[in-house]
């Protein structure tokens, strides 16, 4: 029968969590109100008692071992439960209220369509929205769950896949007598928001382009203003299906290859809109309902004949 494992002490974890996030013994010193020396002691006696090393020293910069590396994902997740806990019986006013973060593009085109949906199934909840673009710090920043556009590559946090988001390759009507076939895209500037370095790589690959010298793209912060962009004759953009079809309706963009020319790229290919949250926050009951509402709901239909609130199950 085996013992029960004896955890190193929670001080040395500490001033480990600072040096893994810092990468520095001096910056996590200054962190924890203590002195360099203080620091390198704790994390010999961490090092002695798990009998692994965790920081190689190269002149004044050290690096995070493998064995490092794993046990901080673990550290940090252990301290962000406990300021979790600490705040939600400490702020009687936090405890019934639910921080939701999303994506402005599904904040505006999924989610606020539907609120009041999730308002006749749960009344008293206090929900509060933002829509920060990036990833939030779900502690310093106090959001509970946030909706990421992206690839799904969080894994740290639980993730759920709410909906795809399939791009459609458009450009307005002029560019698009241009464009005879794949190869083509090329010619012109490629449109694309920062935060997607792999789709039109993918894209191209996927349509057997040979990308041409030189990069003759231009990355925008959010999906709204690459949109415009792509109307105003910059060049030709990865537009979502809801605004492509919009503008197609309009007579503003085409879609020179197609509107299903990307249709058949892999599903890990394809990005899409993500459910992201510690998983330690599922244990608090609104917040716990929200998330199964989100998942439970059918975001990719169609959005003008929104369907009934789905009742949540078990």
């Amino acid at each position: 029968m085996t013992g029960k494992l004896r955890l190193p002490s929670l001080n040395a974890l500490r001033v480990f969590h600072a040096v893994a996030q810092h990468k520095s013994f001096r910056q996590a010193a200054d962190e924890l109100l203590v002195t360099p020396q203080a620091v390198g002691q704790q994390i010999k006696l961490l090092e002695d008692t798990l009998q692994v090393t965790l920081f190689e020293r190269k002149g004044r910069s050290i690096e995070l071992t493998e064995s490092a590396i794993v046990l901080s994902h673990y550290v940090k997740a252990g301290f962000d439960e406990f300021s979790e806990g600490v705040r939600r019986v400490t702020k009687s006013n936090y405890r019934d209220r639910i921080n939701l973060n999303a994506s402005p593009y599904f904040a505006t085109h999924y989610l606020l369509p539907r609120l009041s949906l999730f308002r006749e199934i749960l009344p008293g909840a206090d929900l509060r929205l933002t829509t920060m673009v990036d990833l939030p710090d779900f502690g310093p920043d106090d959001i509970d769950m946030t909706v990421q556009w992206g690839y799904g590559s969080w894994p740290d946090y639980e993730t759920t896949l709410l909906v795809p988001d399939p791009k459609i390759i458009c450009c307005t009507p002029a560019i698009g007598e241009k464009i005879k076939s794949a190869q083509d895209l090329t010619r012109f500037t490629l449109l694309d928001t920062v935060k997607s370095k792999r789709l039109w790589p993918d894209i191209l690959r996927h349509l057997a382009v040979e990308k041409a010298e030189g990069d003759r793209s231009i990355g925008f912060d959010d999906a709204a203003t690459m949109r415009r962009a792509t109307l105003q004759g910059i060049g030709v953009g990865l537009v979502s299906v809801i605004d492509a079809e919009e503008d197609f309706r309009s007579g503003a963009l085409v879609a020179p290859l197609g509107r299903d020319a990307l249709s058949d790229m892999k599903p890990e290919e394809v990005p899409g809109f993500y459910l992201v949250m510690p998983r330690g926050h599922l244990r608090v009951k609104a917040v716990a309902a929200l998330h199964r509402w989100l998942v439970q709901q059918d975001w990719g239909s169609d959005l003008k004949l929104l369907p009934k609130p789905i009742p949540l199950t078990d």
